[in-house]
Order: structure tokens, then sequence, then C-alpha cells
């Protein structure tokens, strides 16, 4: 809004002095610096009225403006009409003079004159307000104006009252009157409160608060002079200060210098003391309304010494006491000293070093200040220093600093006004400017990106094109560019093709490669983003190849990079325009190389591959109906009875572990059984579900229920059947139906292309991550939804009877989220719908814990901190937003709600300080001070362990922990440090405080009902502790925050395995678990991890060693076993690169990783005639390698020769077997239910059968066994569930 219409109403009636007002001898004279008796009458007034406009055009030289001399009523009303009529919704200034007529009246009158000046005429101010209208500017220069602001006040607020009854009541006569305007929007300016006189002092003017508002400098300076202070600065009269030289808009002379001073301190006071929305209002929306209370802040502070108190309406606070007046008066005392010697000898004028402090001052508070404190003052100045070349890099420099300190100081800089200036400066061509501005740019649209349309309209983005084309730029300085022009092209057409001509593609496809992943993932984002429902961009990347060149991406040893490429590759396929055979083409090709990336490590990337497969199902949605349809056709012919329903009873072992095995059709081989039953048993529960009885209401049932729950690990207990059929149908589908073999269908004709994606689909409907088997299953379900609709329709035609035309719309009322522990969701009205949401896994608030990564850039530019790389392991990524909500439309049920926030997630990196120092390198954070403080306790644990060891531990039955568990234990694990121990069970893990004996925490694992976990790890253990669980289905999972008061969280999930031969874990374990283990169903999946590298090392009932780096969250390696049989056991050393595995065939295998695939096996030793229990392979340079099978009998080998060097002979029919790493013992458990102690040489030092206490109760069968790493501990699981711990005798503790 802008001021465009101003009237001046002069009321001076020269010579004659008002009846009411006494004056003082000699008195003040001067009317806009003249003196009126000082020529005729006539004379004086007008040329008092034409130097009242130029001083009103110095500050608005664009509008109109109209005097108004000693006028009658109808003259004021005429003006005032007129401009209003002519301004129509912009703003009007009033300006009233009113030094030669009566004081205003209580009545709100102000005084103007008849037609031959006899009398003086009443003007009321209601008047006044109904020819101004709104919005309007009133200036009062007249006593006792105070009595004019009241007045108007009430007269505003009869209005409002006046218009709420005409529209309560339409027979009212204000009714038929037209609608007065309202005065909300009306600002004023009065000279004095309502009982005040101006001042009269005769060096003053009489006009003082008009010279204030409009002459400001001029007013200051005679002032300044006529204050005792001035005597200070010698030589200085008000002779002189008239003749200061320069012009007040040229920044570089002493007069133009104060002016500029002068706005910038005002400007700041306005800032520092007014609330943030009125300071918009007065001080950013119109150029005259900011530089009139500017001025205003000045006429305070100087009538205020002359007893006289301006007033405005919206009221300020007082501000005539800001110490920031004091540096005004040094700076104006700087100028003046410098005045007699520049106009008597010329020499030159010496620049106030104003500016410079300013800047100082700003600097300090930057780098000395706490977190939280008050905004910096200087904050205002700043903006203006940026006009001036002398300081503007330091001021950008310091203003980026700022901005970085988080998204409150972008708000911040924005309240004041910083835009205009930033974007006035992307027209400069300085290149020493380049990296600042980008800096600044990146800080405010990763805050605010509404100013993307702005950016585009000034030509903004050419600057940033400019910056990524340019090699000599730092990577981190070309990321911000890339991320700056991402945010113009979202969402955005004209930014698109603004940046499309601008050649933004092949400047992105040039820097896929770079060095800097951070500038990897952006530029994928910022391509995703150009070609987002945009076709000519799309197809301009196929022109330049964008799809071949962004697959490099897809394995990249970056997740968040992965992620990108896969986003971009998503909006790729996802255009909305008409397909013609070469599109089609194009979008099969990148289907299936995006299929490759379905068992990837990161659960961000497999997250976006949904997605990005979801818009393809979305353009080819009649094929991927057909494929769904033919699925379910299959279906009705060949069903696979589900797993609840053939639970067998009876089982040996206690309730919690009894597993529900899924009967499979005895087929002769397992390809023959994955072709007999591809991926259908998904389809089968839909169908029940929608094809009921022609459209008739679903029954409840547990076939019906199918897609109530995502994943098992959603939901609460395990048990309940009807909540688990749809994953383990998808389950079951994805084991027979092979994905391993997805590589080589690339090239097979078309039509296979929409089956193997919804085979993908299903397997990741089956993730082990909660919030990618929800997308996944979304996806699946809203195409089944379509296939049986349009079947449905076809049935109902026929049959002529209509029920059920369409199920509920899916809603997130019934949503139900679980907290890791509870019970299920129980199936509500809403189930029936089968495009119903998916009841959601526990929902994780807060942003990201860490941006991506840390730039780390040898070229040490302004903005860039050299930071190692400190990546959280394994970051959850964005959390997916769900909406859409309607069915009809199903096209957007799947596009619009399937969003996995990855572009918002990645951009909060941009927001977030990243000069700062992390916490963790910041010696005096808490963070820093709890890492110290864990490590002088590891180092504690191991040196006191070590001195009990090398003692030589000769007993080993000291009882220190009895408790019962939930669950028969499976896995313990000892925790390094903590005393602390985590047991698993079946898919429940629960953690005990082995010394004060409690228990701590138990929660589900979220495996689905037939698997269960077969190991467990911590990773991390020296610090920041995370448990792996590994399962018998391949699947790892990672969690955070257990044994403590938080909630456990699921950090990561992945499918480690992703062929686990199902065969061997089918068969039914209902034999007691402590037989032969090679009759049990296999070794499930053996882990060993390696904290130096963050290497994991999987296998199990598959034929290869599969080494995951989870830093990178991707494969490494596979090692083929060359064996027949399941991998039982794994260890490895880092230091030789060696793997030792112990099989099931009873042979110990030993690899070295760093050799191919067929020459890695560099030792086989099959002296064992059994099962291995356990392979161990000693950590030292010369470590052997120490391995027992079922048999009881232990080897020792060297890794260098081919027999074994020592063989003991144990207990047979051994269950379970641990070796301590430190103290050189080996316990054995035995299904006899005793656990003997060994030491090297063989002998028995310990035999355990019986509990202490509880009348010395036998010792169940032995489940699990562990020692700890460091202490003689051992603890020991049996199938009554119990869990004790026994140690080394008391006195050497």
């Amino acid at each position: 809004m802008k001021t465009v219409s101003v009237a001046l109403v002069l009321c001076l009636n020269v010579g004659v002095d008002p009846p009411d007002v006494v004056k003082t001898s000699p008195c003040a004279r001067l009317e806009c610096w003249i003196d009126p008796l000082s020529m005729s009458p006539q004379k004086a007034l007008e040329t008092i009225g034409a130097n009242l406009q130029k001083q009103y055009e110095n500050w608005q030289p664009r509008a109109r403006y109209k005097q108004s001399l000693d006028p009658t009523v109808d003259e004021v009303k005429k003006l005032c009409t007129s401009l209003r009529r002519n301004a129509k919704e912009e703003r009007v200034l009033f300006h009233y003079n009113g030094h030669g007529v009566p004081r205003p009246t209580v009545n709100g009158e102000i005084w103007v004159f008849n037609k031959n000046y006899t009398q003086y005429i009443p003007l009321s101010i209601y008047d006044l307000q109904t020819w101004m209208g709104s919005p309007s500017i009133f200036v009062y220069d007249c006593s006792n104006a105070g009595i004019i602001v009241k007045s108007f006040k009430q007269f505003a607020l009869q209005r409002e009252q006046e218009l709420e009854v005409a529209a309560i009541n339409p027979n009212h006569p204000l009714a038929q009157m037209p609608l007065p305007p309202s005065m909300k929007n009306c600002i004023q300016l009065a000279a004095c409160e309502a009982n005040e006189l101006l001042p009269m002092n005769p060096d003053l003017p009489a006009d003082l608060f008009t010279s204030c508002l409009t002459t400001p400098i001029k007013i200051a300076l005679r002032w300044f002079c006529m204050q005792k202070s001035a005597k200070l600065v010698p030589g200085v009269t008000l002779d002189l200060i008239e003749k200061i030289p320069g012009r007040l808009n040229d920044r570089r002379t002493p007069l133009g210098e104060l002016n500029w001073i002068f706005t910038a301190i005002t400007d700041t006071i306005a800032w520092n003391v007014l609330p943030r929305d009125l300071f918009q209002k007065l001080f950013r929306q119109d150029l005259l309304v900011a530089s009139l209370f500017r001025n205003f802040l000045l006429a305070e502070r100087i009538m205020r010494s002359y007893n006289c108190t301006p007033v405005s309406s919206p009221r300020l606070p007082p501000t005539y006491m800001h110490a920031m007046w004091q540096a005004w008066d040094l700076a104006v005392d700087i100028c003046l000293s410098q005045l007699p010697t520049i106009i008597e000898e010329g020499t030159a004028f010496r620049h106030s070093p104003f500016f410079a402090e300013q800047l100082t001052a700003f600097q300090v508070w930057l780098t000395m200040g706490v977190e939280n404190r008050n905004p910096p003052e200087q904050l205002p100045i700043v903006l203006q220093v940026l006009l001036s070349q002398v300081h503007r890099l330091r001021a950008l420099d310091l203003l980026g600093r700022f901005l970085d300190l988080g998204p409150w100081a972008v708000s911040l800089a924005l309240s004041v006004g910083i835009f205009p200036y930033v974007l006035k400066l992307l027209q400069s061509s300085a290149r020493e400017l380049r990296p600042l501005l980008v800096f600044i740019w990146a800080k405010i649209l990763a805050v605010d990106s509404s100013c993307q349309a702005d950016l585009v309209k000034d030509n903004g983005h050419k600057y940033f094109l400019s910056v990524l084309a340019d090699p000599y730029m730092p990577a981190e300085h070309r990321t911000m560019a890339v991320f700056i022009l991402a945010v113009i092209v979202n969402n955005y057409n004209t930014g698109q093709e603004a940046c499309l001509q601008g050649n933004l593609i092949a400047i992105c496809l040039e820097q896929l490669n770079d060095p800097h992943p951070l500038l990897r993932q952006w530029v994928a984002i910022c391509l995703g983003r150009i070609w987002q429902n945009f076709d000519s961009a799309r197809w301009c990347g196929v022109r330049d190849s964008a799809h071949e060149k962004l697959y490099s991406l897809l394995s990249d040893p970056i997740p968040e990079v992965r992620c990108a490429a896969v986003f971009a590759l998503g909006t790729f396929v996802g255009n909305s325009a008409e397909r013609t055979d070469h599109s089609t083409t194009i979008d099969h090709n990148v289907a299936m190389m995006l299929a490759q990336l379905i068992n990837d490590g990161s659960p961000i990337v497999r997250k976006e591959l949904v997605v990005a497969l979801s818009h393809l199902v979305v353009q080819y949605e009649s094929n991927f109906c057909t494929v769904a349809l033919q699925f379910m056709e299959e279906e009705k012919n060949y069903a696979v009875p589900s797993p609840a329903n053939s639970t067998e009873t009876g089982n040996v072992t206690p309730g919690r572990d009894s597993p529900a095995i899924p009967r499979l059709r005895s087929v002769n081989s397992y390809t023959n059984l994955r072709a007999a039953t591809t991926a259908r048993t998904l389809n089968k529960s839909l169908q029940n579900l929608n094809l009921n009885e022609e459209g008739g209401p679903a029954a409840f049932s547990p076939g019906n229920l199918s897609t109530s729950s995502s994943a098992s690990s959603t939901l609460g207990s395990p048990d309940n059947d009807e909540y688990l059929l749809s994953f383990e149908t998808i389950d079951k589908m994805r084991r027979v139906s092979s994905y391993s073999s997805l590589n080589s269908l690339i090239g097979v004709s078309f039509n296979s292309v929409y089956t193997q994606i919804w085979r993908v689909l299903l397997h990741l409907a089956a993730d082990p991550f909660p919030d990618v088997s929800d997308l996944a299953m979304k996806v699946l379900n809203s195409i089944a939804y379509k296939a049986t609709m349009n079947a449905r329709t076809q049935r109902i035609l026929d049959s002529g009877s209509l029920t059920q035309s369409a199920p509920a719309s899916p809603t997130s009322k019934g949503t139900l989220i679980h907290q890791a522990g509870g019970s299920p969701p129980m199936p509500g009205a809403s189930s029936s719908s089968l495009t119903n949401e998916v009841p959601k896994p526990p929902v994780r608030e807060g942003p990201p814990t860490r941006p991506p990564y840390t730039p780390t850039l040898g070229g040490q530019a302004p903005h860039s901190q050299q930071f190692p790389r400190t990546r959280k392991m394994f970051d959850k990524g964005p959390d997916q937003t769900e909406d859409g909500d309607e069915t009809a439309a199903h096209r957007s049920f799947i596009s619009v709600s399937l969003q996995t926030g990855l572009c918002d997630w990645s951009a909060k990196y941009f927001a977030q300080p990243v000069m700062k120092i992390p916490e963790e390198h910041d010696l005096e954070s808490q963070v820093r001070k709890e890492r110290e403080w864990r490590f002088l306790r590891n180092a504690r644990v191991r040196r006191q362990s070590q001195r009990i060891t090398q003692r030589g531990v000769t007993r080993l039955d000291d009882q220190i922990f009895i408790n019962r568990n939930p669950g028969v234990p499976s896995v313990v694990k000892f925790h390094p440090f903590n005393p602390c121990i985590a047991v698993a069970d079946k898919d429940s893990i629960c953690f005990w405080d082995w010394e004060k004996g409690e228990r701590l925490d138990y929660f589900y694992n979220g495996n689905p009902r037939y698997t269960r976990i077969t190991a467990m790890e911590y990773l991390n253990g020296h610090d920041c502790s995370l448990l792996l669980t590994a399962t018998d289905d391949g699947a790892l999972r990672i969690w955070k925050n257990f044994a403590d008061q938080r909630n456990p969280e699921m950090v990561t999930a992945w499918q480690g395995l992703s062929d686990m031969l199902p065969t061997t874990r089918g068969l039914a374990r209902r034999v007691s678990i402590y037989l032969d283990r090679s009759k049990q169903g296999g070794a499930g999946m053996v882990v060993d991890w390696e904290q130096e590298t963050g290497l994991l090392m999987t296998s199990g009932d598959v034929r290869v060693i599969r080494i995951w780096d989870t830093e990178r969250e991707m494969k490494v390696q596979d090692i083929p076993t060359g064996a027949d049989s399941c991998v039982t056991s794994l260890s490895c050393d880092p230091q030789r690169s060696l793997v030792a595995a112990g099989l099931g065939d009873g042979s110990v295998r030993v690899y070295d990783r760093r050799m191919g695939p067929n020459e890695c096996r560099v030792m086989t030793y099959r002296e064992h005639g059994a099962w291995v229990v356990k392979a161990h392979l000693q950590k030292e340079p010369e470590g052997h390698i120490i391995s027992v099978s079922v048999n009881g009998d232990v080897r020792f080998f060297d890794p260098r020769t081919p027999e074994s060097i020592n063989i003991l002979q144990t207990v047979k029919g051994l269950t379970a077997l641990d070796i301590h790493p430190q103290a050189n013992l080996f316990a054995c458990g035995s299904m006899n239910q005793f656990i003997a102690v060994y030491n090297s040489n063989g002998d028995v030092i310990s035999n355990i059968k019986y509990y202490d206490g509880f009348m010395g109760q036998r010792i169940g069968a032995i489940s699990c066994l562990a020692f700890h790493p460091y202490w003689p501990h051992l603890a020991v699981g049996s199938n009554d569930y119990y869990m004790s711990i026994y140690s080394a005798e008391k006195r050497l503790r």
C-alpha cells in the first residue's frame, strides 16, 4: 500500500492571532522555515504552502499534492472527496496546520474560516472522516491536538456501532444510507497532548512538529546546537549549520551521510521497541508513512524537551530515552566538529565510523552471546549498510552468520525487511559477493519458500544458474545454488519454464557425479522437481538421456543420494502427459532399473522406491488392474491355506514359543514350488473382501481382514490371528516367488514388466520396516480395490442387485497408533474398506537429529567450516505424510497420499546451523561430557575385568542373578559395559539389569509369527548403543532407546538375506528344540559385527556370506560358501580380513574378504563329523580358530595349517556353547540339563546342575549361553523360562 494523494490544509490567517492563544513576546514565528511577517500576508501564505509541499516531496515525490490555504468548510470537503475518489483503495494524507485558528473543541471540531474571513467556522472530525474515508493518515500541527485524536476514536467507534445496527436491522434509517467507511486503517500524528500548548520559544520554528516530520536533519542539528553540550564542539553556530555541504540523498556528502545515519538509527529504535506486527504496518508497508514515523521519533525526543508530548494513533511506546540516540549525538558531534575546517579551509570530509562500529557491535553479538537471548539491536543497521559498497562484503558476511543461527534468525531478518535488499543485490556482477549471496538465499528459502515468484520475476534464477554452472565455485556453494533452484522449480510452472530455458537440466546432469555427496543429492532432487508434471522438461531430459545418467546414482555409497535418484526417476515416469511407444519403453526401462533396489539396506530408499513405483502404477493403472485380477483368478483355482489356520495344536514347547508353521505343498523341488504358487495369496484375501456375494457387505472373518494391518510389526501382540493375515499371506508369497531372479528379467517382453513390478510391490509390502510396508500396502490395496470394483461392476450388471456401491472413504480417524508393547487395534467398521489406511507404526516426531552430512571440502571458502563428516548410523529419514481422502479420486489417492517428505526433510539441512561446531566437538557440551564419562567407564570395565581374568578363573558357579523371563530365552547377549543383558525369546526382547536384578524393558521385535529371533548384537556398545536383531526370515532390525524410560524405537530394518531357503525353515519343528540341530529347521540367521569398520557379516540358511556396510547402508560383498549346508556360526577378524564360518555339515571354512569370489575360500577343515555349534576366530595377530560340534569335540586350528593343532572332548549332545574372548574359558550347555565350564586345557572347572535357592531346583534344558565380553560372567537361558547368570567366586570380584 502507498500514499498517493496529500491534502495540505493551512489555517494561518497571517497577521491575525487567534483569540484563545496568548503569545509570548518574542515568540516562535517561522512556518516552514519562512518568517510570515517578512512579506505580504497573501504571498507569505502561498510561499509557506509551496515550501511545505516541497518538504513533503522529499519523502514521497510521486504523490499528488493539493494545497488548501485558509479554506472554508466546503473547500475542505471538495478537496478531501476528490482526493479519495482518485486514490481509490490507496492511502491519503491530510496535513492540518491550525496556528491561525482557535484550538480544537472537546466536541471534536477543528476550525476553518468563512468566505470573507470574518468568522471561524467549526469543522466536525466526523465529517472529515466521512470525506477522507480509509485508509488515511492525519497530521495535526496545532495546540491541544490530542483532543482531535480522542474525538477521532470516539467517532470511529460510533461508526462501528452504526454499521452493526444497519447489518442487524435492514429497516433502520441507517441501513438505507450509504455505509460509512470503517476507520480501522487510519493513522494519526498529533503535535501534543489534549491539554498542552505548542512551544513558543523564539529560537524554534512555530511549526516545530511539522519541521521534525518533514525536515528532520535541519531541526535536529539546530536543536543539537541549542543544547549546553554543543559548547563542547568549538566554532559551531546556527549560521554554520545552514552551510553544511552536500545533498540529503547523496550518502557520500556530510549532509547525506547524516541523513543515512539518522534513517538507520530511527529504524533501529523502532524495530527494537515496537511489537513486530506494528513495526511491519508502520515502517515497512508505505514509504511516506515509514518516513513520517521515523521522523516522529525525533519529534518526540525534541518536543518532550519543551514539555510537549506528541501523540500517535496507533500509540507507540516512549522512545525518547533510547540508547541509540546517544549514537546519533556522537555522529552529529563528529560531523559538526569537522565543519569549520571544511568550510574555511576546504579540507576533505572524513566519513563517520558509525556503520563500521555498529557492524563490530553486531559481530560481538554473534561471537559472544548465548543461544537464547534478545535479538541483536543492530539488525536494521546491517540492512542499511548493504546500500554502501564500502561495507557491503562485511555486512553480507555477518548477515550470513546471523541467518545461520537457525530459522528464528531468518524470520527476524525477513521481518526487518531484508528481502528487497538481497533481491536487488542479485543484479550485482561482483564475484566476491556470490558465495555470500548464495548462502543467504539458501537460508531464506529453506525457511520461507514462498518467494519463488519474486525471484523468477526479477530474473534471480539466472544468477543461481550461473553460480551452479561455474566450475570454479566450491562444491558447497554450488550445492546451495542447486537447492535454491530446486525451490524455484518446486510446484511452480513459471519457475520450471524459466529454469528449463536457462538450461538447468544440462547443467545439473554435468554435476551428477560430483565428489561432493550433498551436491549429488540436490542435483537429483532438482531434476526430479523440474520435470514433475512438466512434460517439456521430461522430453528435454530424454534427449539428454537424463534417466540413464541417473542410474549411476542408484548405487551411490550415500543412502540419501540413492534416495534422491529414486525420487528423480519416480517423477520422471510419473508425468501425466499422453504416452507414446517411446515414452512407454523409457518408463519400462526405468521401472526395471528401480526394481533392483528392492533389497537396498536403507529404508528411506525403499520408501522412495514405493512412491516411485506408485507413479508408474498410476500411469499404467489398467495394466496393473489386469495383473491384479489375473493373480486373483489364479488364486481362486489354487489356494494355499493361510499360516494361521494350519497352526498345529499340541505342541510340546510351551505356549508362547509354539511356532505357527505354514504347511507348504509338497512339491518336488524348491523351484517348482516357486513356480506353482507365484504371488497370489494377497489377492486371495483381497478377492474375499470385495467380490463378496455380488457386493454384499463383507462379513468379518480372518480371511477378510487382510488389509486391516500392514505388518505385524506395526501391531501389538503377535498372537492375534486376524491381524497378521494380510502380512503373512504377502510374506509367504514373497518367499515362494523368486526375487533373486529379478535381474535376469530385465529384457523380458514388456507384458511382464507389470507382473515384475507387482511382485516387487508384494515384496515391499512385507518389508521389515513398517513405514515401507504401509506405503506398499496402500499401493497394492488401491489397485486391487480398483480391479475388484471394475470386476464387480461387470457382475452387478449381470445380477442386477446393487447393495453396496462403494466402500467407505478411507479415514484416518480409525487409525490407532500402537506403541510397542500395547495390544493391536480391534477391527472397526471402517475395516471393510479396502483403501483403508493401514495402522501406522509409532509416530515419530521432532526434526531429524542430524543434517544428512556436514560438507567436508578442502577450500576454506566463506561459510564453510571443516568438520569431519558425522553421520549418525541409520538415520530414519523423513516421516511420510499421509493425506488423500476420496476413494473416488483414486488416481490422486495414490499419488497425493504417497509422499515420503524426502525433499522437505533434506531442505532442513539448510535451515539448521551449518557453521556451528557440532555438539560432539564442543568441549563444553553435555553430549561431549556424557561421551567422555562413557569412555572412562569403558576403560574402567576393561581394566578391572582384565585384572580378574589374568589371575585365572578357577571356578565359575557363583549365581549372581536369576529371574523368570517372559518367554523362553533363545538368544542372550551381555551389554559390553552396562550391567544390562538382552534376552530374546521368539519375537520379543527383554532387558534385565543383572546388578540390581530388575527388569528394565520388554518389547516386541515385530517379526512375523512364523519367524524367530536367531541372533543379536550390540552396535556401538562403547557409546550410544543400538541393538541389532536378526530373524530367520533374513530380516535385520535395529533398535534404540531400549532399557531406559523411553519407548524403544526402530531405527532401521532391512532384508539382510533376501533368499533364506523357506524349505529348511518350513519343516514342522514340533520335536523339542533340543534334539539334533540339523533336523530342527536350519540355523536361522547368524551375524557377526565388526565395530571398527562398521561391517556386518550375515549368513544362515543360504549359500553365501553377505557383508553389509552399515555406514553406507548397502551390500558390499557376497562370499559364496561353496557348501551345500547352512552356515551355523560366523566370526571375523578385521585386522587379518578373515572370516571363519562353521557349517551344518561339520566343516569349518576360512575366507579372505580381500580376494575375489572364486578364490576367497582359503581353508576348509572337515574334521567335525556333525553340525558345528560355534566357530570362534581369536582376535590376536596369531589368533586360532576354536570350533565345537554337536558331538562335543573342541578343535583348535591355526589358519595357516590344514589340520587341527589340538582336540578336546567335552559333553555330547551340546545345545549351546560360548567361548570367553579374554579368559580362555568355554561353557557347554547340554540337553541333559547341566552346564559344564572348561578352561583352555580342557579341564572342567565348574559343573552347574541346580539353581541356588529355589529348594535347589534342577536347571531346565539349556536353550542358550553367553559369556560377558570382559567380566567372567556366564548367562544361561533354559527352556523352563529361567534366566540365570554365574560368575567367578566373590573374592576375585
